[in-house]
């Protein structure tokens, strides 16, 4: 039986600022934002958007009555949850309109547990074909004002709808995965912010990376040659480069010119979004199918979640991909976005809400938005 994902939805938010103003704001040469870490925007969420409203919308504009009769699994891989017992996914459930009789939950391991949700998805629908299971990345990334990571912050979600007969992507079941205890990564309960060792970070990336497509290879006795494109886990773009870049001069050249042209196709979005932490791959995916992908390719894709946790799995892109995403609406959001400046993200980026606040409706630009707080429980509503 054929497995994988039937749709995909992605949503960011409207606002961004532009790495070139930020970098001027912080005094620090331009090109080591844009060429040494390889961005070129950052969404900013408003206040009133959080992993709940990130998640509703990309949801939202992929799901129809009937994938809503026929979920019967519904995950949130996130690491920006704002409750530490409901999961995100209840929070959704009405949001979304979904029915009851769904098992509903969230997963957390740093920017992997999207991916962790797609495994959980594929034995469920192998077991229960006639369903299907949802599964949404939702993140917002924040390192903190004037901090060594302020330039790889963002925002948005994607969402998946995982059935057999799959009219995007095709699992192809072949995995390869492995945890180890590092601390290159962590955000503390006390914390709102993530607290990082960049450097150690790119390195264990990189090395669970090299590791992973060596175990790959010896168990499926694969080579470079059987993928087209391989995509990455990319919270900055030039993060994925530095894991590519380890197959230069080890695989024949012209594959390795296919394979870097292919990326670059996957990083236009994520140049223009940011880090979407548990979405940063998919997000990639989703920039690769609507700039550069074709019907049948074979392709590769490294899945990171720091502290960490990484997989390295397979998939083939199915023939007549490109009816089910809506490649115009896509890139409409994105070039329609607003940019504001870097005093106003500054404003934005201080606003915390407090048990008793309420959000007037008029000043809410989002159709899903925080609407409250009340005995400190976080209130939803949708906006018509």
């Amino acid at each position: 039986m054929d497995i994988g994902i039937d749709k995909i939805g992605f949503y960011v938010p409207k606002d961004y600022i532009d790495i070139v103003e930020l970098a001027e704001a912080r005094d620090v040469d331009p090109n080591k934002y844009t060429i040494g870490i390889g961005q070129d925007k950052q969404a900013v969420p408003q206040p009133y958007e959080d992993a709940v409203t990130l998640a509703a919308s990309a949801a939202d504009k992929i799901l129809t009555d009937e994938d809503r009769e026929k979920i019967g699994l519904f995950i949130v891989g996130t690491e920006s949850s704002v409750d530490e017992s409901k999961s995100t996914a209840a929070f959704l459930s009405n949001l979304l309109e979904l029915p009851e009789d769904i098992r509903s939950y969230e997963i957390k391991q740093a920017c992997y547990g999207a991916t962790a949700g797609l495994q959980s998805a594929y034995d469920f629908i192998n077991g229960n074909p006639d369903k299907k299971a949802l599964v949404i990345a939702t993140d917002i990334a924040r390192y903190g004002i004037n901090t060594p990571g302020e330039v790889t912050q963002g925002a948005g979600a994607v969402a998946m709808i995982i059935s057999q007969n799959p009219r995007v992507l095709k699992f192809d079941h072949k995995s390869v995965y492995m945890t180890r205890n590092v601390g290159d990564f962590w955000r503390p309960t006390f914390s709102k912010t993530a607290f990082a060792r960049g450097k150690f970070s790119n390195e264990v990336y990189v090395d669970f990376f090299t590791t992973l497509w060596r175990k790959y290879r010896a168990q499926y006795d694969a080579t470079a040659e059987d993928f087209s494109t391989m995509l990455f886990h990319i919270p900055y773009t030039k993060m994925g480069t530095k894991a590519l870049r380890t197959l230069e001069g080890n695989v024949p050249d012209d594959k390795y010119e296919e394979l870097t042209k292919h990326y670059q196709e996957s990083i236009k979005f994520s140049r223009a979004v940011g880090n979407l932490y548990t979405g940063s791959l998919y997000l990639g995916l989703l920039s690769y199918l609507v700039n550069g992908a074709q019907e049948n390719e074979k392709i590769l894709m490294f899945s990171y979640g720091s502290g960490a946790v990484g997989e390295l799995f397979s998939a083939e892109i199915q023939p007549g991909f490109e009816s089910v995403i809506d490649k115009a609406a896509i890139e409409d959001e994105l070039a329609n976005r607003q940019k504001i400046s870097i005093e106003d993200y500054e404003k934005i980026y201080q606003v915390e809400y407090e048990d008793g606040a309420s959000i007037d409706a008029e000043e809410v630009d989002t159709k899903f938005y925080l609407s409250g707080i009340r005995e400190n429980e976080r209130l939803y509503k949708v906006k018509r």
